[in-house]
């Protein structure tokens, strides 16, 4: 009778059967990876270079002085280089002196609104005046200013007359609606109280005593009336 053979454990099936073996295998090789890595680490690190260290500045040596013909001690020579000390100029340090400032002057229109022009004349008055005298009498006369209005417009009137000593004693417009009259300081004057139509014409009469027949002045509007 043959006896049957039992197949033996393989050691693969006995390395998967213990589960702590694996766990071992794998801690091992982690380390080794490890040890790998920081080898590697330390080959690369690299140091900084040292600094260059400054140059080094040899300073010239003083020129050596002739000796004398009697062979005494050399004597100083008068164009002998001296040493020359760093920051300082053999040349004179004195500044010259800072001019004065010049306070600006502006001019009075400066920065100011330009002055306006002046205003245009008036135009001459469209009413004309001429002086006459009526009649006279001792003591006195009377006189009148005949105003003509020469434009195209109706348009008032004043009248000034200047009578040095005189005096007023009244004033009238012959045929025609009153205006207002004063007399001060030896002036008459005389207002339109309607103004003078175009084309018309209208005298302005006036008693006037202890005065010449001829006034120092006559105007109309400002204009000097005719007749004098």
């Amino acid at each position: 009778m043959s006896r049957t053979r039992r197949p033996g454990s393989s050691p693969g099936a006995a390395i998967t059967s213990s589960p702590w073996v694996l766990v071992a295998i794998g801690v091992i090789v982690m380390v080794v990876l490890l040890v790998v890595a920081l080898g590697s680490v330390r080959g690369r690190r690299t140091f900084p270079a040292a600094a260059p260290s400054d140059p080094v500045m040899s300073l010239p040596g003083l020129p050596s002085s002739p000796p004398t013909p009697s062979g005494g001690p050399a004597a100083p020579s008068s164009t002998a280089a001296r040493p020359v000390v760093p920051g300082l100029s053999p040349r004179s340090t004195v500044l010259p002196a800072a001019p004065t400032p010049v306070a600006p002057t502006s001019s009075p229109r400066a920065g100011g609104r330009p002055a306006p022009p002046p205003p245009p004349p008036a135009p001459p008055s469209a009413v004309t005046g001429r002086y006459a005298v009526v009649s006279s009498f001792d003591g006195g006369f009377i006189g009148e200013v005949r105003l003509v209005n020469t434009g195209g417009a109706a348009r008032g009137w004043t009248v000034r007359l200047t009578f040095p000593g005189g005096r007023l004693v009244t004033a009238w417009v012959q045929g025609a609606e009153q205006g207002t009259f004063g007399f001060a300081d030896d002036v008459f004057t005389y207002r339109s109280g309607v103004d003078l139509a175009a084309g018309a014409s209208v005298p302005v009469q006036f008693h006037i005593e202890r005065a010449g027949l001829r006034p120092a002045s006559c105007t109309v509007d400002g204009v000097t009336c005719a007749g004098l």
